[in-house]
């Protein structure tokens, strides 16, 4: 990635109109290198809980049952647009902190970005970071029906575009 320092004229572009936003593969990576300095799975855990902390809030409209996720046991609840520039923007909630952790570290990764991204995306970090063998299956079962219902959208705004 090229970055340009100084703009026409010498001068530096205001802070909030720099926008640099890594790659689908680049923030799996940040993703796995964060977690690699937490070796205990309890803190690992915490970790996780603390990602579910920073998703945005989402709207109260979208938590209908038309947008929870069948196949979790907790309730987990994912709403999406297309946006103008062709993107899918997810919101996203969960009753619990873990599962509201989980669904935060996928959107960190597949949020905003085009249908074939997130269709062509390989989501290693999930087995990178432990966190496939280390969830109880109900929970593994969970994350695979969100990333399950993440594609689907994604499918269905890649086939609503080109029609």
């Amino acid at each position: 990635m090229r970055h340009v320092i100084n703009g026409p004229g010498g001068r530096l572009p205001h802070p909030t109109s720099i926008h640099i936003t890594m790659t689908v593969e680049e923030k799996q990576q940040d993703i796995v290198s964060e977690f690699g300095d937490i070796e205990d799975w309890l803190d690992r855990y915490a970790a996780i809980i603390d990602a579910g902390t920073e998703l945005d809030p989402m709207e109260e409209k979208y938590k209908v049952p038309e947008n929870l996720i069948e196949g979790c046991q907790s309730s987990v609840w994912l709403h999406a647009e297309l946006t103008p520039e062709g993107k899918v923007h997810f919101e996203a909630d969960s009753n619990t902190s873990i599962v509201k952790g989980i669904i935060a570290l996928l959107l960190s990764v597949l949020n905003d970005r085009t249908p074939d991204e997130i269709l062509d995306a390989d989501l290693h970090f999930i087995n990178d970071i432990g966190l496939g063998e280390n969830l109880s299956p109900y929970r593994a079962n969970g994350l695979l029906a969100m990333i399950k219902q993440i594609r689907y959208y994604a499918l269905a705004f890649k086939a609503a575009h080109h029609n």
